[in-house]
C-alpha cells in the first residue's frame, strides 16, 4: 500500500492555497475516524498536549474508520481533519476520493495491533467459538433453508442455553470489515463449500443482530441492558472492562496481548492512522505528534499505550514505518 504518489503541479498549487488559509484558521490538530483507534490516540494527544506546551492538544472523534477517512478525502483546508484513524488499510476507492478532491499526500501509519473479540457479560454462560458457530448463528441461510435457531446450545451443545444476540459493529466501522473477513466468510465455506459466494455469505440475519453506528460505549450498553446479549469489539475496550466482561475463546484460543502479538489468536489486524502531508508545515504539531505517537515510551513495550491494551508492533517495524513518513512515503 505504500509508494510515493506523484500529482500535478496544479493540484500541489491548490493544496498551497488552501494550506493557506488553513493556517490562518486553525492551529489545533483536528483528528477523527476508528472507535478501535480512539482511546490509543486519546492518551497519545492528552500526553502530548502535556509534553509539548506550545502545541495545543490535539481533537480526537470517533466515527468509525469509513466516516473518518471519508472527512479525511474532503480535501485539504481548515474545515477538514488532519489525521484519520483506522483499523483497516485505505481503501482504493477511498484513495481516489482523496485524490480528487486534492488529498494527494497520505501518509500510512501502521502503530501496532489489536484483536476482535466477543463479550458476553460476566453473570451469563462462557463461550467456546469458531467462526463456524457465529455463521450458523447469525448467517441468513442455514443449511436447509432460511436459519431460524434461537438459543447457543442449538448450534453446539457446548454452547450456553442462551439467546442468540449479537452486537455487532455497522458497516462504518473498520471492525466490522474485519469480522466479515476473519470470521463471517470462513464460518459460511465450512457451512455451505469453499465455493459459496461472499454476497450469499454477508447476509445475516437482522432478528439476532444489533448493528452499532456509535462507538464500543454502545455497545457495552446493549450487553447491559440484555442479558443474552454478545458484543464484537476490541481487546483493548475488553480490557477496560473485564471487571463486568468475559471474553470467548475463538478456535480454542484466548484473546490476550501475548496470543494476539504471536499470531496465535485468529482474529486480529494492524491499526493504523492516516496523515494530511498537505497540512504538515501548515497545522502546528503535527510532525511532532507522528513522532511521540511512535517513541519507544509511547508505543514500545512497557509503553502507556500497552497499559492501555495496545500490541505494540516490533520496534524495527516502527522506525520502518516512522522513515517512509518522515521521507513522504503515501499510501498507493
Amino acid at each position: 500500500m505504500k509508494s510515493t504518489l506523484y500529482v500535478s503541479a496544479v493540484a500541489f498549487g491548490l493544496a498551497g492555497v488552501f494550506a493557506a488559509s488553513a493556517a490562518e484558521a486553525r492551529d489545533t490538530i483536528q483528528i477523527a475516524g476508528s472507535s478501535t483507534v480512539l482511546p490509543f490516540a486519546s492518551i497519545v494527544a492528552e500526553e502530548f498536549g502535556n509534553f509539548f506546551p506550545e502545541f495545543n492538544t490535539p481533537v480526537v472523534g470517533s466515527g468509525g474508520s469509513g466516516g473518518g477517512l471519508r472527512q479525511f478525502c474532503e480535501g485539504v483546508g481548515e474545515n477538514t481533519i488532519d489525521i484519520a484513524n483506522s483499523s483497516r488499510q485505505i481503501r482504493e476507492a477511498e484513495i481516489e476520493v482523496c485524490n480528487r478532491n486534492g488529498v494527494s499526500d497520505i501518509r500510512e501509519v501502521m502503530f501496532g495491533y489489536d484483536g476482535i473479540v466477543f463479550a458476553t457479560r460476566t453473570d451469563r454462560g462462557s463461550f467456546e467459538l469458531t467462526p463456524e458457530d457465529v455463521y450458523r448463528a447469525i448467517g441468513a441461510h442455514g443449511e436447509d433453508g432460511p436459519n431460524t435457531a434461537t438459543n447457543w446450545n442449538e448450534i453446539s451443545e457446548n454452547h450456553p442455553d442462551q439467546r442468540i444476540m449479537m452486537a455487532i459493529p455497522a458497516s462504518n466501522h473498520g471492525t466490522r470489515e474485519v469480522f466479515e473477513e476473519a470470521v463471517v466468510l470462513p464460518g459460511c465455506q465450512a457451512v455451505h463449500g469453499e465455493d459459496a459466494e461472499d454476497e450469499m455469505c454477508l447476509e445475516l440475519r437482522q432478528d439476532v443482530i444489533i448493528e452499532i453506528v456509535g462507538d464500543y460505549t454502545e455497545t457495552l450498553a446493549r450487553l447491559n441492558a440484555d442479558n443474552d446479549a454478545m458484543g464484537v469489539f476490541g481487546l483493548s475496550f475488553f480490557d477496560q472492562n473485564r471487571d463486568t466482561l468475559q471474553v470467548a475463546t475463538v478456535n480454542g484460543v484466548e484473546p490476550t496481548l501475548e496470543t494476539i502479538a504471536q499470531g496465535e489468536y485468529p482474529v486480529s489486524r494492524p491499526l493504523y492512522f492516516y496523515v494530511k502531508g498537505e497540512h504538515i508545515g501548515v497545522i502546528p504539531g503535527i510532525e511532532e505528534y507522528v513522532e511521540f505517537f511512535m517513541s519507544e515510551g509511547v508505543n514500545g513495550p512497557g509503553g502507556v499505550l500497552e497499559a492501555a491494551g495496545l500490541i505494540p508492533a516490533p520496534r524495527e517495524e516502527i522506525e520502518a514505518n516512522l522513515e517512509e513518513f518522515r521521507s513522504g512515503g503515501a499510501a498507493n
